[in-house]
């Protein structure tokens, strides 16, 4: 990497759908360091696929070149099912190959297959491992080759390699004998808002209903929080916010399976307002998961000071520590078991949510998770 001075640092990032959007957690990542980095007086510029928004054409919005003061580049991309992330990825990597870019940072698994290609013309290559992502269960055979190809890539050409959990880490070293640099998430603080919006558009009030927010994806285990809830003795509802992520015919299996039981809401794609007041008057969020890298929908659920239950893996678990209950991941009857206790026990709930804001901000701050991705750019002040 040719040697420049700090403040004339040119920072690239890829792999994220596009930049500002809470079409899912890589994309919040990139936001928050590339707001950081660019106050700093870094220069930085994001790589944004071009396509529709996950949520559908609705939540599209117009392409900008500038945002808070980070550059926005829109790259060719094939918007279908399996392609658009390779795509989009290819066109990146060629552009920053090519461009005046010290440091590449690359977000995602899949993304990283392109790695050698700005390794090639001397670029330093950072890594976001975001997850194992090639273990989800959306992919075909062709995608989980491609997706598992990037993280050979990763081993092979990165200068350093970020995860977000010790879980993660410890694959890396025992699958590659490779180290990672462990840096978590951050979250912003939250402002608790009354149920308005959500009272006019889903009839659903303060505490009245269990919350999952996340994409609809099977790793999510929304499948079996459905089969839980149909077997508890409660009156809360059970409200299911996310859109899909190429998943379309999972959506449908969940609705089907849900079809009989008028409780279960199912809200679509949320942003803004509406997904500031669901987060804000749940009485539990619930997230259980089978596969995480780190859950950013828990560290915003616990900054809104919720009670949480996920599953017991430990990418979920290590964030919670004792501010929150897990269950046997896949097990519906642990799941249902452990809704029930929660529902039964308001004075538990309530000992959880005023345990959960606190200790989410003195554990997870998006400046410290900048300042240390900076010291892998070899930024040390």
């Amino acid at each position: 990497m040719p040697k420049v001075k700090e403040k004339k640092l040119r920072i690239a990032m890829l792999g994220h759908k596009r930049i500002p959007s809470r079409e899912g957690g890589v994309e919040i990542v990139v936001e928050e360091l590339a707001k950081r980095m660019s106050k700093l007086g870094f220069d930085v510029t994001c790589f944004n696929r071009r396509g529709h928004h996950v949520g559908g054409v609705a939540f599209d919005e117009k392409t900008a070149n500038e945002y808070c003061g980070v550059k926005l580049k829109n790259v060719w991309t094939l918007d279908k099912k399996g392609l658009a992330a390779m795509t989009s990825s290819f066109s990146a990597a060629f552009c920053v190959a090519f461009g005046r870019y010290d440091v590449v940072h690359f977000h995602a698994e899949g993304p990283c297959a392109m790695m050698w290609l700005p390794k090639l013309f001397g670029k330093k290559c950072i890594a976001t491992i975001h997850g194992l992502d090639h273990q989800r269960a959306k992919w075909g055979k062709f995608a989980s080759w491609y997706i598992r190809t990037g993280e050979k890539c990763a081993v092979r050409f990165a200068d350093d390699i970020i995860v977000l959990s010790d879980n993660v880490k410890q694959y890396f070293k025992e699958t590659y004998n490779r180290d990672t640099v462990f840096i978590p998430n951050g979250v912003l603080p939250a402002q608790c808002k009354e149920a308005d919006e959500i009272t006019e558009h889903y009839k659903i009030h303060k505490d009245d209903y269990i919350l999952f927010l996340g994409r609809l994806v099977p790793e999510k285990g929304v499948k079996y929080l459905i089969q839980a809830y149909k077997e508890l003795n409660t009156d809360k509802k059970l409200v299911i916010a996310g859109g899909t992520s190429d998943s379309s015919d999972y959506l449908e299996e969940l609705k089907k399976l849900a079809a009989d039981d008028p409780k279960i809401i199912f809200t679509g794609f949320v942003q803004g307002k509406i997904l500031e007041e669901l987060y804000s008057n749940a009485y539990i969020y619930v997230l259980p998961s089978d596969l995480e890298g780190m859950p950013l929908s828990l560290l915003e659920a616990m900054s809104y000071g919720n009670c949480c239950l996920t599953s017991d893996i430990p990418e979920c678990a290590s964030v919670l520590g004792e501010h929150g209950l897990t269950f046997l991941k896949g097990n519906a009857q642990s799941l249902a078991d452990t809704l029930q206790q929660l529902c039964d026990s308001p004075q538990l709930v309530q000992e959880f949510k005023e345990q959960a804001a606190d200790y989410i901000y003195s554990k997870y701050n998006w400046d410290d998770v900048t300042k240390d991705t900076l010291k892998l750019y070899g930024i040390t002040d």
